[in-house]
């Protein structure tokens, strides 16, 4: 479908604007983490929804990647000049829970504007993540992703092996990479290597990453993430490097160029990588889930969200809480949320997106853009898959990627560099707890 006819559809599906001519246009600050062509998307977005009606204006502000965004988030509410919608990412939600004062809660913000709003239309696996014991939700889903496997068919041909039959465990991904080297490229690499191949690898394999459900259960958690199944993925890693199995691409997303430009013909990156792929792959690609290890009990099981959600910022009126809750109804809607999936790779958000998007037989077409919502929902969560709610994540985050790295070059084992790792981890825990207990 067109944009103007989602545009249309996103009109007569889920709300109507009033007419407001006579009255002072609301603006409504949102601060977000997107660059390049999911923040022309994001400005796209707001860009429609000014246009709908004339009671409210979103203004949505770049302030650079997820740390920086978060951090600007920080300081805007202690100088008391907070946006009123700040995206943090899936990392940061314990710190935004445990800010006291800083936040509005979603499921407040939605009650208090009166308007319709079913917080059960939502994904269960994504608002999960962001949602107290009680199920209240507390940020409002945007961008939720999950990490897959991407493939270059061309290179699979080239190297002799079938498109159609992607490696599903590490042992056939050692053995597809061989094969492929042979061809002339790289076995594989990775973008998000924390996230992908600590935190997803725990939940894919029903593995926990720390006790008390990941801290969901409570700050006195501590991390586990040096067990024998880790710590043997890990120096696998390693240890493939000398063959060109495995090519380290860097911290975040840094390694993308390696896939997109063909050096490396298997790369496990977000989901919602698809979007930048599109446009820079010269050559056809397809997704496929997680590989796992096929010895290990319970895996695969299903992965975790990464990605964003919306946080409210206390701090501002009624009537800017109410642009808020309308443009969330907006940014919520079928029509707009399975264009947001459909451009970005991102999960649709509810369940009513997903079903406008297979019933327009996006799917069939591009199955691979379904790959993401099947592993997500491949087994019931268990309390290793659910997510993580850890605090001082976002340093933890620093300490990953120095210790991934001290590893692939060879100063530490796997096991030293986790051990290291998680006791260094633990500390940072410890000075979560003190200071929100």
């Amino acid at each position: 479908m067109k944009r103007c006819g989602f545009v249309l559809l996103a009109i007569v599906m889920v709300f109507s604007f009033s007419v407001a001519s006579a009255q002072a246009v609301t603006e409504i600050n949102w601060w977000f983490a997107h660059g390049g062509r999911l923040g022309e998307k994001v400005q796209s977005i707001v860009s429609d929804f000014n246009s709908l009606q004339n009671q409210y204006k979103v203004v949505a502000t770049y302030k650079g990647n997820y740390s920086d965004t978060m951090m600007a988030g920080i300081a805007a509410f202690r100088s008391k000049t907070p946006p009123h919608i700040l995206q943090v990412f899936e990392v940061g939600t314990a710190s935004m829970m445990a800010a006291q004062g800083a936040i509005k809660p979603v499921y407040e913000v939605m009650a208090n504007a009166g308007l319709p709003w079913d917080p059960n239309a939502y994904l269960s696996t994504v608002t999960g993540y962001y949602t107290t014991p009680e199920g209240k939700m507390l940020s409002m889903p945007f961008n939720s992703s999950t990490p897959v496997l991407y493939y270059n068919v061309d290179a699979f041909k080239k190297a002799g092996l079938d498109p159609d039959k992607p490696p599903k465990t590490w042992s056939e991904v050692e053995a597809y990479a061989k094969k492929l080297v042979t061809a002339g490229y790289a076995g594989f690499s990775t973008a998000w290597i924390s996230w992908i191949h600590l935190e997803n690898f725990s939940a894919w394999h029903n593995a926990p990453f720390g006790t008390k459900a990941n801290g969901f259960e409570g700050l006195d958690t501590e991390f586990v993430f040096n067990s024998p199944l880790h710590v043997k993925h890990i120096q696998n890693l390693a240890d493939w490097q000398k063959d060109k199995v495995f090519v380290y691409g860097g911290r975040r997303n840094k390694g993308n160029a390696k896939f997109s430009s063909g050096e490396v013909a298997m790369y496990t990156e977000s989901s919602a990588g698809y979007a930048g792929f599109k446009k820079t792959c010269k050559f056809p690609f397809r997704t496929s889930m997680l590989p796992y290890y096929g010895d290990a009990a319970g895996a695969p099981q299903n992965t975790i969200i990464g990605g964003a959600s919306l946080w409210v910022m206390a701090g501002h009126s009624d009537e800017e809480y109410k642009g808020v809750a309308t443009f969330f109804n907006y940014i919520s809607s079928p029509a707009v949320q399975a264009d947001w999936h459909q451009f970005t790779g991102y999960l649709p958000i509810t369940t009513d997106a997903y079903y406008v998007t297979k019933g327009q037989g996006v799917y069939n077409e591009k199955p691979g853009m379904e790959t993401a919502l099947k592993q997500m929902t491949l087994n019931k969560p268990t309390a290793n898959s659910r997510g993580l709610r850890f605090g001082n994540f976002v340093q933890m985050r620093a300490i990953m990627y120095d210790t991934l790295e001290a590893i692939f070059t060879g100063e530490v084992t796997a096991q030293e560099g986790l051990d290291d790792a998680a006791k260094k981890g633990n500390r940072l825990l410890r000075k979560f707890e003190k200071a929100n207990k």
